[in-house]
């Protein structure tokens, strides 16, 4: 087993601080139209290899919108936003999941108050992949 230097360890658990800065200024213009900005960066190690998680809020987003165009969005927010992000990070991960909310909640935490979807893509020759789940 091998060990990442200290160093590398500190720039990687300072990433997701980075991305919330970086997030209160950014606003991503999305095809259909809606603005969205990054709520926060996650990333962990399940049995299946790294994953990003890019959690995004569009204050106008609703459940009612359709879903080619919700999938459109999501697919853009992973080859336009994340993907470019994660390049410069280090390893490539095994999947990146995008989530799109109608406002901000903590992680893995159910709140019936919340509008939100999301999608896992794989990567691979520099793009998104979408996964079915």
């Amino acid at each position: 087993m091998s060990h990442a230097p200290a160093y590398l360890l500190a720039a990687l658990w300072a990433l997701p601080a980075l991305a919330q800065d970086d997030a209160k200024e950014e606003r991503v213009v999305l095809p259909s139209g809606l603005e969205a900005e990054l709520q926060e960066m996650l990333w962990d190690r399940p049995g299946g290899g790294l994953v990003y998680r890019f959690r995004f809020v569009a204050p106008a987003f609703e459940d009612a919108q359709d879903l080619d165009s919700v999938s459109a969005d999501l697919e853009y927010l992973c080859n336009a936003y994340a993907l470019p992000r994660v390049a410069n990070t280090g390893p490539e991960p095994h999947r990146i999941i995008v989530s799109l909310a109608d406002k901000p909640s903590e992680f893995g935490q159910f709140d019936p108050s919340v509008t939100q979807v999301f999608e896992a893509y794989s990567v691979g020759n520099g793009a998104c992949i979408w996964e079915m789940f």
